[in-house]
């Protein structure tokens, strides 16, 4: 499971290093790790194992035109990437164009439960203010779960 928030520094290659106990977890299910356009402005990262089983789902649960759609926009979107010896790993070039990178080289892993979402620092504080009244509404049924 996926928790917290990660500020990390790209390299001039798109490369970062994974937190430690990031690093763990994905390792322990394989060292690729799949990204793949999420929804707003941030990619989803999900391990190799994860991945598979979403797959499966979408299988279970998609008919054949919804099935299609997903593979065509999607999965043909998807594209790995291994961790290497050093604990890095590199967003592949063509999906990191799609987290508008400021000049600093900083991103934002958010853990959500399954998987990783990867966000520019700015667009995940407008993300959390735009959202701010909504979760301040919610957090009574939410804490009522703690």
């Amino acid at each position: 499971m996926f928790a917290g928030q990660y500020h990390c520094k790209l390299d001039e290659k798109g490369r970062f290093i994974l937190p430690s106990p990031l690093r763990e977890q994905l390792e322990a299910e394989g060292e690729k790790i799949i990204f793949v356009k999420g929804q707003d402005q941030p990619l989803a990262a999900y391990s190799l194992k994860e991945w598979e089983s979403v797959l499966a789902r979408a299988k279970a649960t998609f008919d054949e035109d919804q099935s299609r759609l997903f593979m065509h926009f999607v999965v043909s979107e998807a594209a790995s990437s291994d961790i290497d010896k050093t604990g890095r790993i590199l967003i592949p070039g063509r999906l990191r164009k799609s987290i508008p990178i400021e000049d600093d080289l900083e991103i934002v892993l958010v853990g959500m439960f399954h998987k990783l979402e990867i966000w520019n620092p700015s667009e995940w504080r407008r993300y959390l203010i735009k959202h701010d009244e909504q979760f301040e509404n919610n957090l009574g049924k939410m804490l009522d779960l703690l």
